[in-house]
């Protein structure tokens, strides 16, 4: 009976306040939160990897993934915004079960089992944490989880201890400044050995994908991809 009325409840729901897509506003699928498949497929520029950027890796990091260009000003950048400064989490999730979609059917991580590897959503300082109430990272490798099979770290195994400043409008070699010695592999036991997917929402120099990275290698985890919504 419960479960009878609460369907009832669910339908009445979904006809007064369909769920609209945030970028085109057409209704979505029972699947989908935010975005429709049309937005995600045709509104964005897929971002492209160059010789270079693999060049510039660190020895420990096999490769990096973005799916799309940023587009400052544009719908990206708008989906971003809400998800980190409204508490769309949804939107996260959306953009990381799309990217996680991606990611399985072109193969991307096809070297990293399931069973030997985790995910490591960029960490977020307790105090930024606090005021924001979440870490959007974590969302985005949720949906990533959901399409990919790979198991998210506890939060608390890798934390970050140092509450840098935003690292918009730095130069690299302020970014590097700014986030040098910001992470703490805290449970090394947990990732020793195993193979790391770092997931956050933008690209941009690496500082803070590339920090992350440092202290994952001293605590002798295997190898090591990042993931992103977006490059910039």
């Amino acid at each position: 009976m419960v479960q009878v009325l609460n369907y009832i409840k669910s339908s009445i729901s979904e006809l007064m306040f369909p769920k609209v897509c945030e970028i085109c506003g057409l209704s979505l699928s029972k699947t989908q939160n935010f975005i429709c498949s049309e937005c995600a497929q045709n509104r964005f520029e897929r971002a492209v990897t160059t010789k270079s950027d693999k060049i510039n890796l660190p020895e420990s990091v096999i490769g990096r993934f973005a799916l799309w260009q940023f587009d400052k000003g544009g719908y990206l950048q708008d989906l971003l915004h809400k998800l980190k400064y409204h508490r769309l989490t949804g939107v996260g999730e959306d953009l990381g079960s799309i990217v996680g979609s991606v990611s399985k059917r072109e193969k991307i991580l096809e070297t990293f089992s399931t069973d030997k590897t985790r995910i490591l959503p960029v960490p977020l300082h307790n105090k930024k944490r606090k005021i924001r109430g979440f870490n959007q990272a974590f969302f985005i490798a949720k949906g990533f989880s959901k399409h990919t099979g790979y198991e998210i770290l506890k939060r608390g195994v890798v934390e970050r201890v140092k509450n840098t400043k935003t690292q918009t409008g730095f130069s690299l070699t302020k970014r590097r400044e700014n986030i040098a010695d910001a992470f703490n592999v805290v449970l090394k036991e947990e990732v020793q050995g195993m193979d790391i997917i770092i997931i956050d929402d933008v690209f941009t120099t690496g500082a803070t994908a590339f920090e992350l990275v440092t202290e994952l290698e001293r605590a002798e985890v295997g190898k090591i991809f990042i993931v992103t919504v977006a490059q910039a």
